[in-house]
């Protein structure tokens, strides 16, 4: 701990003393055991006053406010380095040789800190909601100044901190904090520590997938109890979590889950979009709750002219088209548009149009808990089609003939597959399961679909690849414990623009040491930052003794991995890491393989 006694401390009246949110981080970063983060965030929330509640789960997540709007720091490594120096008085060669040691910038500045010559004689407290109202004032700052601002309110909370509070400040800068806890444990924490049951998490989720904002779900409960979270109603041009899709091989296993009647709709290959109109009033979010309204003019302009009701929220596809053939185009052809600069040249170069399947919200009301045979015909009621704004195809099949047809149809239209609905289901913000099912066939593959891995890892290329990423090291999603799991090696299906595009994009996420949420035995000549996923496909899954997915589920000391995989193409830029495939999600396509017995293969 830090050596000097401090002479004179400013008294302030404080909800939160930040040593109490920063022990709590300590502990959760020390184990990776459900039971226990959920224990002391339990011990968390209940010393905590209402009114910090909704920062401290923010904090928890790693963020200020929520995605939607956009409120990110954007503090860079070197920049939390001169600040240490500064606060410190140490130089910022010793500094970046500790760091280096560890690869953690945050124990880094704990060692630094520990070491520090410069004696602060009057010190303000540290308290939740100074560091919050520091960290905001930072996200908010731009200019030409805003660097030697920002240095200058890092530097005033790294005076006052502790060794152990200036390492967690800087990680929260940083966005490094990982405590191994997704939205779910949060949640079952608050359940328990304001209402006694976990089982109330449930009451919790609803609230939180019709707002997207699980710190004013947190506000509400402290405040006004379970009573006030059932309140929750949808808000608009705040986001509704999208409801997700289980993955289907074949049109008889679909038929086996769906039963006897459903509706298949054409499976686009676009961005999906949320739209919140009123007027002439248009947002527009992706999948990952990101407003994206920026990037797609064209929509904001056109789309209030087809709309007839007071205000609605739709989801569509936005895809990119041939507009001298109405053709669609690859999924990749609308990262184009995500530029700040030329966008008007971008959008008139890269056309779209508007593909809707599905309406949540419309003059008012909620359309969730309609079935969704109602909300569609609701959809095409109050929306016009024109040549920009269209409904998805969509019939009605009773068997595997009305589901082949309609399938080469899609893929005759440049589709990717079909998405198969039941009739009577509701709409189920921000859940997967098998209300909505999606079947894709157009990679001939013994899996029969492709799979969304995190990018955690690179090998440096040789011959042509020099200077690029030759090989990529690829994870799957494991839920229970917030990691990333090991799965391939993927060196194949790349072309040299895309090892160009992918070596810009994963530079700037190199990180020294490994992300302390990657699980791999695997080394790799570098490790990213577990943020960017990709479409791969494989000939199968195979047992192995190497990677880490699934591991121990299907056999004792083996992980599965894939078998010749192949990238497609398409960087997945509108998912968010934790929306790749899971490990679920592979067990189940392993389970599905004809030939078991090959597995016999280890990797």
């Amino acid at each position: 701990m830090n050596k000097f006694k401090l002479l004179f401390k400013i008294k302030k009246t404080v909800s939160v003393e930040f040593s109490i949110l920063a022990d709590t981080f300590y502990k959760m970063e020390s184990t990776r055991k459900r039971l226990e983060l959920t224990q002391y965030l339990v011990e968390l929330f209940e010393k905590t006053p209402q009114e910090v509640i909704s920062k401290i789960v923010y904090l928890l997540q790693g963020k200020l406010r929520p995605d939607f709007e956009g409120v990110e720091l954007g503090v860079a490594e070197k920049l939390a380095i001169r600040a240490i120096s500064k606060s410190s008085g140490i130089p910022i060669k010793k500094i970046e040789d500790e760091y280096r040691k560890g690869g953690d910038l945050g124990h880094a500045a704990t060692v630094i800190l520990e070491q520090k010559t410069q004696t602060t004689f009057l010190v303000e407290d540290i308290t939740v909601e100074r560091v919050y109202e520091t960290l905001f004032k930072i996200a908010k700052l731009e200019g030409n100044r805003s660097q030697d601002m920002k240095m200058k309110y890092i530097s005033s909370l790294l005076n006052d901190a502790s060794p152990l509070e200036a390492s967690f400040i800087l990680k929260l800068l940083l966005g490094t904090l990982r405590l191994g806890i997704a939205e779910n444990t949060v949640m079952d924490a608050l359940a328990i520590a304001f209402s006694g049951n976990k089982e109330n998490r449930k009451i919790l989720e609803h609230a939180y997938n019709v707002s997207s904002d699980l710190g004013k779900v947190a506000e509400v409960l402290a405040s006004e109890g379970l009573e006030g979270v059932k309140e929750f109603k949808i808000i608009l041009f705040n986001p509704i979590r999208p409801m997700l899709a289980d993955r289907v091989k074949s049109e008889q296993e679909a038929i086996e889950k769906m039963g006897s009647e459903f509706a298949a709709e054409y499976k686009l290959d676009g961005e999906r979009v949320q739209l919140h109109i009123e007027g002439d009033k248009v947002v527009l979010f992706s999948r990952s709750l990101e407003n994206i309204s920026s990037y797609y003019p064209d929509i904001i302009e056109k789309i209030p002219k087809t709309i007839q009701a007071e205000n609605i929220i739709l989801e569509a596809e936005a895809v990119a088209i041939n507009e001298n053939t109405g053709e669609f185009l690859p999924f990749q052809e609308l990262m184009h548009r995500r530029r700040k600069y030329k966008i008007e040249k971008a959008v008139t170069q890269y056309p779209i149009t508007v593909n809707l399947f599905d309406v949540l919200y419309c003059n008012g009301k909620s359309c969730l808990e309609l079935d969704y045979k109602e909300r569609r015909k609701k959809m095409e009621k109050v929306v016009k089609e024109n040549d920009f704004v269209k409904h998805i195809p969509m019939t009605i099949v009773k068997n595997e003939n009305d589901i082949e047809d309609f399938f080469e149809n899609s893929i005759n239209a440049g589709s990717e597959g079909l998405m198969l609905k039941i009739l009577d289901s509701p709409y189920q913000a921000g859940s997967r399961g098998s209300h909505w099912l999606k079947l894709k066939r157009e990679y001939q593959n013994e899996l029969g679909d492709s799979l969304d891995l995190v990018v955690i890892g690179g090998f440096f290329g040789k011959g042509r690849r020099t200077g690029n990423y030759g090989t990529l090291l690829l994870a799957t999603y494991e839920e229970d414990e917030d990691t990333f799991t090991s799965i391939c090696k993927v060196g194949t299906g790349f072309s040299d623009e895309d090892l160009d595009q992918l070596y810009q994009i994963l530079n700037p996420k190199v990180t020294i040491k490994k992300n302390p949420r990657i699980d791999s035995e695997m080394e790799s000549d570098v490790w990213f930052e577990p943020e960017l996923v990709i479409e791969v496909v494989a000939s199968e899954i195979t047992l192995s003794p190497i990677h880490k997915a699934a591991r121990d589920k299907i056999r004792k000391g083996a992980g599965l991995a894939l078998r010749f995989p192949k990238f497609t193409g398409k960087m997945r830029i509108e998912k968010m890491a934790e929306d790749a495939s899971t490990n679920e999600e592979v067990i189940t396509l392993y389970q599905g393989q004809k030939k078991v017995a090959h597995d016999k293969s280890l990797m």
